[in-house]
Order: structure tokens, then C-alpha cells, then sequence
């Protein structure tokens, strides 16, 4: 792979963060932008200022849908040192979602070395507040103009940076989840564990609807039977009952999220019983009507973890722990959060130092 070209703007002036950050409004100086054509594989990979998109009208991402994003965080830890979480399995999915809608996949350690190269350049844009931190999202589109339905031959890669406070404005607070069964998300063996703008796309409406009754998101139950627990529209589930911690298995429809990844093997290293299968909705009502629903809780990326404080299903209006966040859910927050924040010592190797280099503009 080439050397990373960087075309930086002069910084004149400190950076200077707002208070209240909010998530995914702000923005950093710089991007990371590479390009892809059939005779030159990936190639012309830069660093440079952050500006609007020049792509022709004919684009056939615009057309056609072929593109693929990720999410993942960047900490200033207690010490001052910054670090990546676990951004090689981000990338890793990054290709897997590439494999799904026929995007040629990109070489990890490279993109692991240019994302550390942009976040050394965006360091001082990285708040310092316990709960706040630097999210990345890098995304890929075909950018060749062509109607006319078949992947497309030329693409772009590129990283944003934003600095963002927590994902829910009101805090570590229980949220209000509802299971819908007027819409479908996603069907097995389609794009479901992908992430890609459909997936997003497909949910709007329904999580539109529910923000008007009064929830803050919706949990999707499978496309098929209409009865198996899937995921919510930005995190994967939990389900914390007296004798098992269950997930819904991943089956071609569900996000291979990150985070419950890292939940899964906290949860083992702790000897509890965590289990992936399948799981109806009507087993979730009969646990807490049995009282054996401990709590139930979502992970992402953006909040980590999410506690949920009311799950609705049709008639039925379940309060899981008063209301309150589960113990569980604040103990695997708290493990999770203080790796990333450099509080414990990370002995899973998810954390991806960022050096401080010397920055000197091509």
C-alpha cells in the first residue's frame, strides 16, 4: 500500500469544544479519503481538510444503495495517552459487510495504521470528559457514474472523526423500548448483519412512530414467524433473567455488534451464564410475569450499554427493575468504560494505543 499523502490546513487557533457536545454534530479539520478502480486496487490513500462531497449525479450509490459504514470510538485515557477500542474487529466487519454487497475489502493493518494517523493529526479535538469521547466513522460508496444495476467499479473510502458527549442526552438512564410486529427490519440471508444504509433506512418509519408514543426506540422481532427477539434499531439485546444472560444468536438478520461481542466474553470471564439462542417475545413476557425478568438491556457502540427501563408489547407494558438501571447493566458499563478510559488494565487486548508523532504535511 502507498504512503499516506497529508495535505493539512494550517491551525491558527486552539480547539475550542463546546460544553454540551451532543452526538454526531460536530466535526474535526480532517479526513482520511482513499479511492479503488479495477486496474489499481485501493490506492491514493490522503489525509486532507474535511469538505463537501463532489460525486456526479449518476453515482450509483445514490441508485442504488452499494455502501457500507462503520462506527467506533478513540478515548483520551487518565493518563493523557489516546487509544482506539478494538478497531480491528470494526474493520474486520467492515469487510464483511463489503463481502455482502460486492465492495472489494480493504487490508485492516492499513486501515488500523491510517486511522492512527488521523487521529495523532485530530488528537486535540479529543474531549476529556469521563463519558465523552472521539467517534469515527468511517464509510465506503460506489462512486462511478452508471444506471444500469450491477456493482459498481470505482469507489471511496472515507474516515470522519466527531467529538461526541453520551449518546443518550439524559444520561445512564433506562429507556423506553417498543416491540413492533407492523414492521419488518430485515429477513435472514439479506443484509440484515450488515451495516449498511438500507438496514437504517428500513427502520426510520417505525422508529419514527414510536418516538411519537412516547419510546425512545424500537425492538424488531424476526421477519418471518413475527415472534423471535432480534435487535433494536442501534444496538443488540440482552435479555438478564435468574438462570441465564440470553441474546438472540446470530442468523444472517442480526448485527454482529462489537459491543455485545466484548459483553459476551466480560460475561464469560465473569462465569456467568451467557447464552446466544433464539428466544420468542413470549418467553420475555412469561419471565417477568413469573419474576425472573432481572432486567433486560442494548449494546452499541454509541451508548455501550443501554438499560431498558419499559419494554411494550402489544397490550402488555412491562417495568424492569422499577425503572431503574439492572446492577448488571452498571457493572458491564462500569467494566467496559473503565478499559476504554484507562481506569483497568485492558488484558483482552482491545485497546489500540495512538502514539504521538511528529506531524509533517507532504
Amino acid at each position: 500500500m502507498e504512503t499516506i499523502q497529508l495535505n493539512l490546513k494550517e491551525r491558527t487557533s486552539r480547539v475550542f469544544l463546546p460544553e454540551s457536545l451532543g452526538f454526531g454534530k460536530i466535526f474535526t479539520d480532517h479526513m482520511f479519503e482513499m479511492e479503488y478502480t479495477e486496474s489499481k486496487g485501493w490506492h491514493n490513500p490522503v489525509i486532507r481538510p474535511v469538505e463537501d462531497l463532489s460525486v456526479h449525479p449518476a453515482s450509483m450509490f445514490i441508485h442504488y444503495g452499494q455502501s457500507i459504514f462503520e462506527g467506533m470510538k478513540a478515548f483520551k485515557q487518565e493518563s493523557g495517552e489516546v487509544v482506539i477500542f478494538r478497531a480491528d474487529k470494526h474493520f474486520e466487519r467492515l469487510n464483511n459487510s463489503a463481502k455482502r454487497v460486492c465492495i472489494p475489502p480493504v487490508d485492516v493493518e492499513f486501515m488500523i495504521e491510517a486511522l492512527k494517523e488521523l487521529i495523532n493529526i485530530e488528537r486535540d479535538w479529543i474531549p476529556t470528559k469521563h463519558g465523552e469521547s472521539l467517534y469515527i466513522r468511517p464509510f465506503v460508496f460506489g462512486s462511478d457514474p452508471f444506471l444500469g444495476v450491477k456493482p459498481a467499479k470505482e469507489y471511496k473510502l472515507i474516515i470522519i472523526l466527531s467529538p461526541v458527549g453520551a449518546y443518550y442526552s439524559e444520561g445512564f438512564k433506562p429507556v423506553k423500548i417498543l416491540v413492533t410486529d407492523e414492521y419488518v427490519r430485515a429477513v435472514r440471508k439479506g443484509l440484515g448483519d450488515c451495516k449498511t444504509p438500507a438496514n437504517y433506512a428500513a427502520s426510520l418509519l417505525a422508529g419514527q412512530e414510536a418516538v411519537k408514543r412516547g419510546f425512545t426506540q424500537v425492538l424488531w422481532l424476526d421477519g418471518v414467524e413475527q415472534k423471535y427477539i432480534e435487535e433494536v434499531g442501534t444496538m443488540n439485546i440482552f435479555i438478564n433473567m435468574k438462570d441465564e444472560v440470553v441474546t438472540p444468536k446470530l442468523n444472517g438478520s442480526i448485527l454482529p455488534g462489537i459491543t455485545r461481542r466484548t459483553v459476551i466474553e466480560i460475561l464469560k470471564s465473569w462465569k456467568m451464564n451467557i447464552v446466544e439462542r433464539d428466544i420468542t417475545i413470549d418467553e420475555v413476557v412469561n419471565a417477568y410475569a413469573k419474576g425472573n425478568l432481572l432486567s433486560v438491556f442494548g449494546t452499541g457502540t454509541a451508548a455501550i450499554i443501554s438499560s431498558v427501563g419499559w419494554l411494550t408489547y402489544k397490550d402488555k407494558q412491562m417495568v424492569l427493575n422499577n425503572g431503574k438501571p439492572g446492577a448488571l447493566d452498571i457493572k458491564l458499563f462500569d467494566e467496559i468504560t473503565s478499559i476504554q478510559y484507562g481506569l483497568k488494565e485492558d488484558t483482552h487486548n482491545w485497546i489500540f494505543p495512538v502514539e504521538q508523532k511528529e506531524i509533517v504535511n507532504s
